[in-house]
């Protein structure tokens, strides 16, 4: 599978345009789930009007993470996405934390569809597919037919993505294209076929007793769950061919694209509904109890209206949703590990390029892990995916988080701005998603609490592991982000043995009732649901103030902390300035022979990495510094040391300019300087020319460019440069003469 391994194999090469990013974005963002559960997750809980007006404002929301990325991904242009960004802003240590949940989001989206693929055939073929042994897990029933069905889709999807990569950027257009289409058609003909006889959108709200308000706020504060994956692209920012400046426009059109595919199919599921049920609102209520077709709202509305033309084009639909989300969710994971292995976090082979560009060992290792879960059966998954909207509220913050601290940095106030504010939001969102029913709207499943704890236990563990193998001592420096961390495991703890409390009393009251009912063969009294009822709200009390009193110790630790690691920042910031003493050369001003023998190291690790960004190295020496010294003194020497000096740092002004001896000076030209480096050499050559005849500081130089793949050091560059500066000096000695 994985190919021959190439030699360059470090460096991901250009290949998505704007067309593909957008359809990478939106095939990762929707899937099995944007058409197939959408009736009870969205409809049953909040009706028609909630429903949009919910997803309405998710999108809105998900419009500033998305500015938030943008932003990201022209400061860091990387793989990686969200591990890169916050990294490189925060720390290892919070690099680490977005990478975990980045994992588990990706990977529990992408063994949702792949294990989709059994009930896409049992809804539509039939029972083809349950055959051989079977097997319950969890209640859910599953055979051995399904099971290799869903591997076979998660090897076939592994495969074709380590191709070369164009034709799988074809194959996402061609589908997204597709999708769009497909949902638009099937919208189209619901809206325009519809009966108007006894046909309402009504109720717009559910009737429960909850207000529109609480309702379309449940919509939205879901939204990371229908919206994961939008954000893809950051993943494969290396790979753009279009300007990074473009990524909003693109991210932006995923999401508007995206919340338009969860507006349809939910206005066309209720369009048309069963004749034995009086409203839509009864005929999705018993989704549960139907199969087939009638249990899937969208499909039952496109069939009655277009017959088996409109519904083979919305089982086509369904077909290519599923499919582009494997996939994609394959590359934006393949190209997160590629990053890992870069930064060594994992096994550095995990980054190795096959001849196509293609980091095929990590596409090999997610196939590897993936082919287990189809046995697990759909249960399972369904925690998993309840605790991918933690996940991805938690990385959503982060790099909300990165941009704010970054723009603040760069004094970019309206991008701080969008930071603070999707912060702010994602917190709200958090809070939402883990107290349970804070808003009188229900909780997680009180297994997905657990299984954050877990997640969030085996990330403790793997960061032990990191941690031992840090020899570069990159990790363990951000304490708080552990404590973070900490507490919310503690409080998922929590809430689970409250719920898993409040299951048990509930079944309790249930054995009683029963037993009740059965010896006395009346209501039971009055006074026994009320001390039950009382039961049930001491317990929420209990869990109250266990929850506050946690929240003020954590407030506490967090405090101590911060006074701890102010004074232990004072006493770096003491050891920082007598660093940059030793790293600042006295008498000119720039950097020392230490600082440079510091970077030199660092540039001769990066090339034997081969990630060596391409710049050149000007080599300077003063010419006449032993004259001046001799007749005017060395008051007068230093002086015209520091002109030459001040010479060189004008014109390469975007560049360290180091001081390596009496009168020799190194600058290492990346960036603007890089591109420009002739045009600035020429502009230092006609300065010194003019200053030979005003008797002012003369500098020789010479210029030498990193060539990758032949240089292996720094120092063979140089020697290079030194060559032609030697030259440059015997010329200008040579003017001088003729100018006397």
């Amino acid at each position: 599978m994985t190919g021959e391994t190439s030699n360059e194999g470090k460096v991901l090469k250009p290949y998505l345009s704007g067309r593909g990013a957008w359809a990478l974005a939106l095939g990762t963002s929707v899937g099995w789930g944007s058409m197939v559960i959408t009736g009870n997750t969205y409809l049953a809980q909040a009706g028609t009007a909630g429903s949009v007006i919910g997803l309405l404002i998710g999108t809105v929301i998900m419009l500033v993470i998305a500015r938030c990325y943008h932003y990201m991904i022209c400061c860091y242009p990387d793989a990686g996405g969200a591990y890169t960004y916050v990294k490189e802003v925060f720390s290892h240590d919070y690099g680490f934390v977005a990478a975990w949940f980045l994992l588990l989001a990706y990977m529990a989206v992408f063994w949702a569809n792949a294990t989709s693929l059994p009930l896409f055939m049992e809804y539509f073929v039939g029972d083809m597919f349950k055959f051989g042994i079977s097997w319950s897990v969890l209640g859910y029933e599953m055979y051995l037919g399904e099971a290799l069905l869903s591997v076979g889709a998660i090897l076939l999807a592994a495969f074709l993505c380590t191709l070369p990569k164009r034709y799988i950027a074809r194959v996402m257009i061609i589908l997204s294209a597709a999708i769009m289409i497909g949902v638009t058609i099937g919208f189209m003909g619901g809206m325009v076929c519809y009966d108007n006889d006894g046909f309402s959108f009504q109720p717009a709200f559910i009737p429960d007793g909850k207000s529109p308000l609480a309702q379309s706020l449940y919509i939205a504060c879901i939204s990371p769950w229908a919206f994961i994956g939008f954000e893809n692209i950051s993943h494969s920012a290396e790979e753009f061919t279009f300007p990074k400046k473009k990524s909003f426009g693109v991210l932006a059109l995923s999401v508007i694209c995206s919340a338009l595919v969860y507006i349809f199919v939910i206005l066309l599921s209720v369009t048309a509904y069963p004749p034995e049920y009086d409203t839509w609102l009864d005929y999705i209520k018993d989704l549960g109890n139907l199969s087939g077709i009638k249990a899937l709202p969208p499909f039952y509305a496109v069939h009655h209206y277009m017959g088996n033309v409109g519904l083979g084009i919305l089982v086509g639909t369904l077909l290519a949703l599923v499919v582009t989300s494997l996939l994609a969710n394959i590359i934006a994971l393949s190209r997160l590990l590629y990053a890992l292995g870069r930064d060594k976090m994992i096994p550095s082979k995990l980054a190795e390029l096959n001849r196509h560009g293609v980091p095929a060992r990590a596409v090999v290792l997610i196939g590897a892990v993936s082919v287990i879960m189809p046995f697990f059966g759909r249960t399972a998954i369904g925690w998993i995916i309840d605790v991918t909207t933690i996940s991805a509220t938690l990385i959503y913050a982060l790099v909300a988080g990165a941009a704010a601290s970054m723009a603040k940095s760069r004094s970019d106030t309206k991008d701080m701005a969008y930071g603070i504010i999707g912060v702010a939001l994602m917190a709200f969102f958090a809070a939402y998603i883990l107290i349970p029913n804070l808003f009188s709207l229900g909780s997680m499943a009180t297994e997905s609490y657990i299984l954050f704890t877990v997640w969030s236990v085996l990330g403790f563990v793997m960061f032990y592991m990191i941690l031992r193998r840090d020899t570069a001592h990159r990790f363990g420096r951000s304490v708080v982000v552990w404590i973070v961390l900490q507490a919310m495991i503690l409080f998922s703890a929590l809430v689970w043995l409250n719920q898993s409390t409040l299951i048990a009393t509930d079944k309790v009251i249930d054995e009683i009732e029963k037993h009740y009912m059965n010896t006395y063969s009346e209501k039971v009294p009055e006074v026994i649901q009320q001390t039950l009822s009382g039961l049930w709200g001491g317990l929420v009390q209990h869990m109250a103030v266990v929850v506050a009193l946690f929240a003020v110790s954590l407030f506490m630790m967090l405090n101590n902390y911060r006074i701890m690691s102010k004074r232990a920042s004072e006493s770096e910031d003491q050891l920082g300035n007598m660093r940059n003493t030793a790293y600042r050369d006295p008498l000119t001003g720039v950097k020392s022979k230490i600082a440079f023998t510091e970077k030199e190291s660092e540039i001769n690790q990066l090339i034997a990495e081969e990630r060596m960004e391409l710049f050149c190295v000007v080599v300077c020496d003063v010419n006449g510094l032993k004259i001046v010294n001799d007749t005017k003194g060395h008051k007068a020497g230093d002086e015209y040391l520091r002109e030459a000096c001040m010479m060189v740092c004008k014109v390469f002004d975007h560049s360290p300019v180091y001081r390596t001896g009496g009168d020799e000076f190194v600058v290492i030209a990346t960036g603007s300087d890089f591109e420009e480096r002739y045009e600035l050499l020429a502009e230092l050559n006609k300065r010194v020319e003019d200053n030979i005849a005003s008797g002012a500081a003369v500098i020789a130089a010479g210029i030498s460019d990193f060539v990758a793949g032949q240089d292996k050091d720094l120092h063979s560059v140089m020697e290079r440069a030194d060559v032609l500066m030697y030259s440059r000096k015997k010329e200008l000695k040579a003017m001088g003469s003729n100018s006397r």
